[in-house]
């Protein structure tokens, strides 16, 4: 086993990494660009090293700077983690060049794989069903128009050298293919380096299945049974299952012997993921292979007991694989939610800024946190929005599917706009309980699924009272303690007046809407009135903003995070942001600008898509801004005309700049 291995990845990954290796007493080090220099992952290592500013293509890229930083610190070995490197096949040689082992597959393995055309050419002569398209070297945009006219709309434009959903666009009509296969060039050439492209028919109502596997230099494979990964948002999965509902044990020993095929076919070495696509009949098709270890790896380790990365270090120590094909073992049912910094209500608009309060629910023998953020870290506009996966394991699915429901009920984050809510709808929808599962549920389910304009339950307005109430107790009692007269009745905040209690109104807004809630105090608790009805309601705060709260009998516990002039409401399983108005305050929360269309998040502009001057239609795409290496189209709010552009194509800009300035129609 290696005595010290560089970490060329940063994020959760890395974190996941430093877990097993300090584990098997192996030392780390990590790497960090400048916007990463607090990072966890840099906390939580052996030893650090900068390789660069916060542009990915200058730091995590740049693999000089990783090799210089292995041979600094004197590290055996250098694992990839999943993304930026960790499927380069220039960086795997670099690295055995320098004399260091590189956790995964060889070079030529990667290579082979690493193009999925050259990939679906390769396992197409070995026999493995692929799905139906192009996949072949000419990229003439007339010649693709051609073929994605002989394979039949809808069909699937996809980056060559993709992966993570990006550099991918469905095109559903003819008339819209040259716009889709435009961006997905760009967004291809901007992750990848790459600008190639191959088409596959698209297949409605299928599943999204991959096979885990294995293999080592003594040439053994096993695979570890299968993920389903169907449930997805942008072409990119957001939770993910093991097993897949549904699999009959010889489907399952079909496809794992597909996808050793596969990996027989390109000699492969150490982790790996073979991906299908399958159709409501049960045919499944090669899709891609991974030549790295998977996001979603834990859900597989939570079934077999196993730890991957573990089997990834030892592997490529030159071991052999710990356990062969029948002494591998499956156990119960996990889920994993991806956790992002992002806004579905806005197509999952990605979001920026520090995490202001961030409490994820105990890790227990049935619940596990990868991540690699803490609360005040900052979720910044360089890299990928993940903040955390949650996992969740237990004897079936059905209890896997209470136990996930919980653990997002206790997850609470402030600071930047996240989708725990949105997964806690998703978690329990019927669809989803019933495992009727393919890559189009989120969008066939959009009307139960984003946040709609149901009124806000009174309970949420009581609790922010209550905990305002409670704060304001609390805050007293202690300058009471402070103070040389602590039992001054000066201190005391219990509304005591002579002949008569003390009434007052707390109000709050929720969007547009006010509301006032009335306080009476009572000896034990308050008086609280809201729309015309009064609960006497009692409570007491607990640590990291818990608060314990009796609401006319009704017992629950809730949070109430404090930001400002806002109030994080956390019940039920829910979360609620409100503002408190202060009759004293003047200031307030600042608005749009007038007349222009802002920039949703630091990025840079790729596009302009119409003139200056231009009249247009509401919805008429106008800009393309690229941040978090997406690419986001704004739109026109109303018919109207666009005056001028603020920004030119290659600028960057910054949150809330103005980019347009529009003329409304109506104006």
């Amino acid at each position: 086993m290696f005595q010290k291995i560089l970490i060329a990845n940063r994020g959760e990954i890395a974190c996941r990494i430093i877990k097993t290796a300090r584990r098997l007493g192996v030392a780390t080090v990590a790497v960090y660009s400048e916007a990463d220099a607090e990072a966890r992952h840099v906390r939580l290592a052996d030893e650090a090293v900068l390789i660069g500013p916060a542009p990915a293509r200058d730091s995590y890229l740049a693999i000089n700077n990783l090799l210089a930083a292995a041979r600094q610190t004197g590290a055996q070995a250098i694992h990839p983690g999943s993304g930026f490197l960790s499927e380069n096949a220039e960086f795997a040689e670099a690295c055995a060049a320098a004399g260091l082992a590189f956790v995964g597959p060889s070079p030529e393995s990667i290579r082979a794989m690493g193009s999925k055309s050259a990939a679906k050419t390769l396992l197409e002569r070995a026999g493995i069903p692929l799905t139906p398209g192009y996949h072949g070297e000419r990229q003439e945009p007339d010649f693709l128009r051609e073929q994605a006219e002989r394979i039949g709309y809808p069909v699937l434009v996809k980056a060559s050298a993709g992966g993570g959903g990006k550099g991918m666009r469905v095109v559903e009509r003819a008339e819209d293919f040259d716009a889709a296969l435009a961006s997905c060039r760009r967004e291809a050439r901007s992750a990848f380096g790459d600008e190639r492209v191959l088409l596959e028919k698209y297949l409605t109502r299928s599943r999204h299945i991959e096979i885990q596997i294995f293999g080592d230099r003594h040439g053994q494979l096993v695979y570890l049974f299968e993920r389903d990964c169907s449930v997805q948002r942008r072409h990119q999965k957001v939770l993910e299952e093991a097993p897949a509902p549904g699999m009959t044990p010889e489907r399952r020993a079909a496809m794992g012997q597909a996808a050793l095929a596969a990996a027989r076919a390109v000699g492969y070495c150490n982790a790996g993921t073979v991906e299908f696509i399958v159709s409501p009949d049960g045919a499944f098709y090669f899709m891609e292979m991974n030549t790295r270890l998977q996001v979603e790896h834990p859900i597989t380790e939570m079934i077999t007991g196993l730890d991957l990365v573990e089997w990834q270090l030892r592997v490529a120590a030159g071991e052999p694989l710990p356990l062969s094909q029948k002494q591998i073992e499956m156990h119960g049912h996990a889920l994993e939610a991806r956790i992002y910094a992002e806004d579905p209500a806005k197509g999952f608009l990605p979001s920026t800024g520090t995490l202001v309060h961030l409490a994820p629910p105990e890790e227990t023998l049935h619940v596990r946190v990868d991540t690699g953020v803490e609360q005040g870290d900052e979720i910044g506009p360089f890299y990928d929005p993940m903040i955390a996966k949650l996992i969740v394991w237990d004897a079936n699915r059905e209890l896997a599917l209470a136990r996930m429901l919980q653990a997002l009920a206790q997850y609470r984050i402030v600071g930047v706009a996240n989708n725990v809510d949105f997964l806690s709808r998703l978690v329990a929808s019927t669809a989803f309980a019933r495992a009727e599962l393919d890559t189009g549920l989120i969008e066939r389910e959009r009307d139960s699924l984003f946040a709609t304009d149901a009124p806000i339950p009174r309970e949420v307005f009581l609790v922010a009272a209550l905990a305002t109430l409670l704060r304001e107790e609390a805050r007293a009692g202690a300058e009471a303690a402070r103070h040389s007269d602590p039992l001054s009745p000066w201190h005391r905040r219990d509304g005591w007046r002579l002949n008569s209690s003390a009434e007052r109104r707390l109000l709050f807004r929720a969007g547009e809407l006010e509301k006032a809630v009335r306080v009476r105090y009572a000896e034990d608790g308050y008086a609280l009135e809201f729309d015309g009805q009064e609960s006497w309601v009692r409570g007491e705060l607990g640590p990291d903003a818990s608060l314990r709260v009796d609401l006319g009998g009704l017992r629950s516990n809730a949070a109430v995070v404090v930001a400002g002039e806002r109030r994080y409401v956390f019940l039920q399983g829910r979360s609620w942001p409100l503002a408190r108005i202060d009759p004293l305050y003047h200031g307030g929360e600042g608005g749009g600008s007038e007349g222009g269309l802002l920039a949703p998040m630091p990025g840079n502009v790729i596009a302009l898509l119409v003139e200056a001057g231009a009249t247009v239609k509401k919805g008429a795409p106008l800009l393309i801004l690229e941040a978090m290496k997406m690419e986001h189209t704004l739109t026109a709010p109303a018919d109207g005309t666009v005056k001028s552009f603020h920004f030119a194509v290659g600028d960057p800009v910054s949150d809330g700049a103005e980019l347009i300035e529009f003329e409304p129609a109506s104006a």
